[in-house]
């Protein structure tokens, strides 16, 4: 999409009071990027999911900023028109405010990131305030946050009680005080996500927080069923079986290979018969083919 101009951070809170909803995908590669680009869509998430669906871990705790920078890097190459958020994986911003700064730095220097997005409430608003003025735009995450999930028990549904949905609004207000342009809310109770979205300023960002948010991001392997085996998440609409045609169409190569059915003539390239003469020292007719 040569002529689209990317979003940036000031469109995206008009879009918010105009009641226009934002659309956002994760992306870990080069042709995942440029399709999502094609498609339309508003942003792209460099997302440190890619620890699960990319490099195959059972968290995304394993995940590096070496990871992040590398995926980034390819997806920016892919959607170059398109508005990137990087996330800052596990442990990168928990240290001192000069080791954040640097990973922040790689990110948008290296990775070339339009944007950062962190995990935490309130315990990481000094951070993000630091960042905001250092000039590189950050997302909030709050709800369930996978790098915290040892933490707090496991995949669970969040602002199920009184006291989770306090928690959950001032985890809210903090990020917007500190300067987060925008927040991701993952699996909160439709209500909760709902009062959330109406007490900010700036736009929230739904996975699995029903449908009075601002704006809804995805995990691309998850719109599309990319995975062995796969499993099916309540909060997710699929939208095609990759994985289903992937597999039948490499099990079907593998049976064409095995039976010699391909290549047939219609793939091969074929010499004059000089050259063939001079290799064989017989005509290219009695010349069999394997």
């Amino acid at each position: 999409m040569a002529n689209k101009q990317p979003l940036n951070i000031v469109k995206m809170k008009k879009m918010k009071a105009d009641g226009i909803p934002l659309s956002m995908v994760t992306a870990y590669d080069y042709p995942s990027a440029s399709l999502a680009e094609e498609a339309g869509v508003d942003m792209i998430l460099v997302g440190d999911s890619l620890g699960n669906v990319v490099l195959g871990y059972d968290s995304t705790l394993p995940v590096t900023i070496d990871d992040m920078v590398y995926h980034t890097r390819s997806v920016v190459r892919g959607a170059g028109h398109t508005f990137i958020v990087a996330d800052m994986p596990f442990m990168t911003y928990h240290g001192s405010i000069d080791s954040t700064l640097d990973n922040v730095k790689r990110l948008m220097q290296d990775g070339h990131a339009h944007a950062v997005k962190m995990e935490g409430g309130r315990e990481i608003c000094t951070a993000v305030e630091t960042i905001v003025k250092a000039g590189v735009p950050v997302l909030g995450h709050i709800g369930l946050t996978p790098q915290s999930v040892n933490q707090i028990g496991g995949y669970r549904i969040q602002g199920k009680d009184e006291a989770d949905a306090a928690r959950l609004l001032e985890d809210a207000k903090a990020l917007e005080k500190a300067g987060a342009f925008g927040v991701v809310l993952e699996l909160v109770t439709e209500e909760v996500a709902r009062f959330i979205s109406e007490q900010l300023s700036i736009p929230t960002i739904g996975i699995g927080a029903g449908r009075y948010v601002d704006g809804q991001v995805l995990v691309f392997h998850d719109l599309f069923k990319y995975a062995s085996p796969y499993r099916d998440k309540r909060f997710v609409k699929t939208y095609g079986d990759i994985g289903t045609i992937v597999r039948d169409g490499i099990s079907q190569y593998v049976h064409d290979v095995k039976s010699r059915s391909f290549p047939d003539e219609t793939h091969v390239f074929t010499a004059d018969d000089q050259v063939v003469e001079n290799l064989y020292g017989k005509g290219k007719e009695k010349v069999g083919r394997a």
